[in-house]
């Protein structure tokens, strides 16, 4: 049967939309029984808990059932890009021979998608004019990737295009901060506390942050692409405008009400369940946080 609906555009190709996808997070990555899935499941095989009709027969317990692996994980549109347009709208259950094929495509377009919102936040930095049309030749140029067939798709050197995107996303990132601020790249940061750490306009890409409590922080303008914000305490820091923070992150993530957000991303409903305890505001310091390897 053929579910095949016009393709988003703009923003709204970026986000998840699991009522056009066959539930391909779902079917395609192996995870195995951890503190993040309750099972293992091979890769290619539908998750038991996968309803007929391609929706999570537990999304609303993912956490209490042993599953919040699930809950942090977003493929920035992609699963409804294969289903709808690289595959036509033809679902896996009624044609299982194109599967692995479904499976080959999800995985290059999933990192494309990621470096389509990335260079998509790029731009809305308003870098200089010059490093602006460098960041929207790359975009539409990772766009047409994105809208291969099956074979072309195959055919992606997705590190390679990776590689030659990254230095302009850290071009536009430096552009936004400014000259001489913290550089934490790959920082481990885990568990520790940086409450009297200054980490306003800090370069954190790929930083460890496991853990680590930033309560009252100030994330100003900090980057956090990539950065490893599982368990990181965030309640009554402002992350209003944090550089790169995607929902996902914060997802996996501890906060409250009082936890400052760009308008754009959405308070984790877990949070809500955490208890609400004073947040001291330290004195403010420059001391150096333990660094780890450059990125």
């Amino acid at each position: 049967m053929s579910h095949r609906t016009a393709p988003p555009s703009g923003a709204a190709q970026l986000r998840a939309d699991c009522g056009r996808c066959f539930g391909l997070c779902c079917v395609v990555p192996a995870f195995a029984a951890s503190t993040d899935f309750a099972i293992d499941k091979p890769a290619g095989s539908p998750c038991p808990n996968l309803r007929p009709d391609h929706r999570c027969g537990i999304h609303t317990e993912l956490r209490q059932r042993g599953f919040p692996g699930c809950t942090v994980f977003d493929c920035f549109g992609a699963g409804q890009q294969v289903a709808q347009v690289t595959f036509g709208g033809r679902d896996w259950r009624d044609a299982p021979e194109t599967l692995p094929a479904m499976a080959e495509a999800f995985a290059v377009l999933r990192p494309l998608h990621e470096l389509l919102w990335y260079l998509t936040e790029a731009v809305a930095l308003r870098p200089p004019a010059d490093l602006r049309g460098e960041l929207e030749r790359a975009r539409a140029e990772t766009l047409t990737l994105t809208e291969g067939d099956p074979a072309q798709l195959r055919a992606v050197d997705v590190a390679g295009h990776r590689d030659r995107v990254n230095p302009l996303l850290s071009r536009a990132s430096d552009a936004a901060r400014a000259p001489g601020s913290a550089d934490r790249r790959g920082a481990h940061l885990l568990g520790v506390d940086l409450r009297r750490v200054d980490l306003r306009r800090a370069n954190l890409r790929g930083a460890l942050l496991i853990g680590a409590d930033l309560r009252g922080a100030d994330l100003g303008l900090a980057d956090v692409t990539g950065a490893d914000l599982r368990g990181a305490d965030l309640r009554g820091a402002d992350l209003r405008r944090t550089l790169f923070l995607h929902q996902t992150q914060l997802d996996a993530a501890r906060g409250d009400v009082r936890t400052g957000l760009p308008q754009t991303l959405t308070r984790p409903t877990h949070w809500t369940a955490l208890p609400l305890t004073p947040v001291r505001q330290p004195a403010r310091s420059s001391a150096p946080a333990r660094r780890g390897r450059r990125r």
